[in-house]
């Protein structure tokens, strides 16, 4: 079993995939002998996170929140994986500085497939002006400038994105390059 922790950070625009390749990810990490926790944007939103805003503050907290989670799940040995929109470059840096192994995954995907692909139509909403500091529309989303891995959804299966990810995470260490049968679970005293 792989004791060492790591944080697994996708960033990209809302809809860009982000969750997808995260739930994918999570039971080839586990395949793999890597103790898996996931950390949704969304789902942090409605517990850690519960009554911030959209303000540039309010995200990066957000996103502080989020990091000093997973930063402490990869002291411990987990492999934490995220999946927030994050958009601002400053705090990422900040998550990436108090995280021991941190591996960023840019999840790219041009605004015009987000539109196409939104069941909710908040993109055409924010477009029209409806939704006030929608991320990639009416508030920024700053690319990241050296992420470990770039998947682009709009020209990738899922699948081949997540070879992609895995193949990053065994060029840099943190996953061996094959699967690794796991060692049965030791229960009481020998006999």
């Amino acid at each position: 079993m792989n004791h060492d922790g790591v944080t697994i950070w996708f960033t990209g625009l809302s809809g860009a995939g982000k969750t997808t390749l995260a739930d994918l990810l999570a039971p080839e990490l586990e395949a793999r002998g890597h103790r898996v926790e996931k950390l949704d944007g969304d789902v942090i939103r409605t517990h850690l996170s519960k009554g911030l805003g959209f303000s540039k503050e309010d995200r990066d907290t957000n996103i502080r929140r989020i990091g000093w989670v997973s930063a402490m799940g990869t002291r411990l040995g987990g492999t934490m994986i995220v999946s927030a929109i994050s958009p601002y470059r400053d705090v990422r840096r900040e998550v990436r500085a108090m995280t021991a192994a941190f591996f960023e995954v840019y999840v790219q995907c041009p605004l015009d497939e987000l539109v196409r692909r939104d069941p909710k139509g908040l993109y055409e909403k924010a477009l029209a002006g409806e939704i006030a500091n929608f991320t990639g529309v009416s508030d920024p989303y700053e690319e990241p400038e050296q992420p470990e891995v770039v998947v682009n959804t709009a020209g990738e299966t899922p699948e081949a994105s997540l070879r992609k990810i895995l193949a990053a995470l065994e060029r840099q260490g943190y996953l061996a390059d094959s699967l690794e049968p796991m060692a049965p679970a030791v229960t009481g005293a020998a006999r």
